[in-house]
């Protein structure tokens, strides 16, 4: 089953649909759905696909010629190239009038061995190729390898492609596709357990409910997602070990780089090389105070992928216990009770997305062009008159620049009703906002609705909404 993506599907038809020479380069992390998209678009193209792999220059070169000749001439055997010019030469020779895809998938893989491979393309596109209906697609999973050697002013390819599509994970709203059935509780706790990731998402057998997923996915030893966050490392670091340990700091909640280097003993630099590359791959992101973005002591590490956070915070502690065969009991006792907790923070990026979907239509009397958090200092007087200052944050803060607006809010997943501290707490809290904003729109996002108090509000400028707005 194929889900979502519409918009990249409609970005790569209007790519195929202009005659002549094209090249567009698709890329993000693994498990994302790269492959899965091409193969959608390609299945009723005349398409060469190949797939690289860690195998070196000439064994990859032979299997794309395999690829190439199988499209052009079936069942031909015995016919080898000794470079990568000679199989560009033959696909020239060979296209004719007809209207072809060449996709190159995983290709840092074999662009890493080949330091000749983009520019040969390169030349193939200005010269050799450049009256043929040859519609060219490169595909990576190595962000820093494909921003940098492919779509940067360095690449001997830039300026060549015609679109660029990085692939993200699916929204909480497709990925509820998956899982059409469940209740919305249900759909966002399974968008909280896959972090949208296409791969994960796959996974989840919509016949079942949620507790048999999670307990079949993550909580026994054949389970996929048991061993997934270390498959993934390996795969992309040499020193799992440290990496390990950054991704079990920041999935704890220590966020800023010299908390993390104090906490595993490593120096700044070298655990900000490990950031870095964390970043490159798309598992961590860097969080900014939404109105300090050029403050850098305003920035926290965090984790991007929910699936991660999820693995981190009830795996590490269930390991003896799953491989005894009792996951599903550990779950039962020391997971479930506490999927409301894990899902806060989920909840605040789907209200996030949510405010600003919402906000780019006007809804807020603003037209809303970013979203973040906001957080800081606030001074509190007690009731003995004494000041005191203690931190605070904002869930939800989305600007307008071009009205100068602010609508802020408040996210509740829990099994309790907003109450009136609750809305107290974020109207004080929105005078540390900038004075360059005016809040036009206070909005709270409650699992469980909110308490009487609210009955005698009346007040245009607060919305209360529910877990089932976000999927109306």
């Amino acid at each position: 089953m194929f889900v979502g993506r519409e918009q990249e599907l409609a970005s790569l038809e209007e790519f195929y649909a202009k005659d002549g020479i094209g090249m567009t380069v698709i890329y993000g992390r693994r498990r994302i759905g790269k492959s899965t998209l091409i193969t959608e678009f390609v299945k009723d193209k005349k398409t060469v696909f190949y797939t690289a792999t860690k195998i070196g220059k000439t064994r990859n070169l032979e299997l794309f010629s395999k690829q190439v000749l199988d499209l052009f001439m079936p069942g031909i055997e015995n016919i080898s190239f000794n470079s990568i010019e000679a199989v560009f030469d033959f696909i020239d020779k060979n296209i004719a009038n007809d209207k072809i895809v060449l996709v190159i998938d995983e290709l840092p893989y074999w662009a890493e061995k080949d330091d000749s491979l983009l520019s040969i393309l390169q030349k193939y596109i200005d010269t050799i190729w450049n009256d043929k209906n040859l519609k060219i697609i490169l595909c990576g999973s190595a962000l820093s390898f494909m921003e940098n050697k492919v779509l940067s002013e360095k690449s001997p390819l830039f300026g060549r492609r015609d679109s660029q599509i990085k692939l993200e994970a699916f929204n909480y709203l497709d990925s509820a596709k998956f899982v059409p059935d469940y209740s919305n509780e249900d759909k966002a706790i399974c968008y909280g357990i896959t972090g949208g990731v296409a791969k994960y998402l796959s996974m989840i057998d919509p016949k079942k409910n949620i507790d048999e997923n999670i307990i079949r996915l993550f909580f026994r030893t054949d389970g996929y997602l048991y061993d997934e966050t270390r498959n993934l490392l390996t795969q992309e670091f040499s020193d799992i070990s440290l990496v390990n340990n950054i991704v079990e700091q920041i999935a704890s909640g220590v966020n800023t780089l010299n908390t993390i280097s104090g906490k595993i003993n490593e120096k700044e630099p070298t655990v900000l090389y490990s950031l870095e590359k964390l970043i490159s791959v798309g598992l961590i992101e860097k969080k900014k105070c939404i109105t300090e973005e050029k403050n850098k002591k305003k920035t926290q590490y965090v984790l991007k992928d929910y699936m991660f956070k999820f693995w981190y915070e009830f795996i590490p502690k269930a390991t003896s216990v799953i491989e005894m065969g009792q996951g599903a009991l550990y779950y039962q006792k020391a997971v479930k009770p506490f999927l409301h907790s894990f899902m806060g923070s989920v909840f605040e990026e789907m209200c996030r997305y949510y405010t600003l979907n919402q906000g780019i239509v006007g809804a807020y009397g603003c037209f809303v062009t970013s979203v973040g958090t906001w957080w800081g200092v606030e001074n509190i007087t007690d009731k003995n008159g004494s000041i005191r200052a203690q931190s605070a944050d904002i869930d939800i803060v989305a600007l307008s620049d071009i009205d100068k607006k602010a609508v802020i809010g408040e996210c509740k997943f829990k099994n309790e009703k907003i109450d009136k501290g609750i809305y107290e707490t974020l109207v004080r809290r929105g005078t540390l906002i900038s004075n360059k904003y005016k809040i036009s729109k206070y909005i709270f996002f409650s699992l469980s609705g909110y308490t009487d108090w609210f009955n005698s509000l009346s007040d245009e400028d607060v919305l209360l909404l529910t877990l089932d707005s976000l999927y109306r």
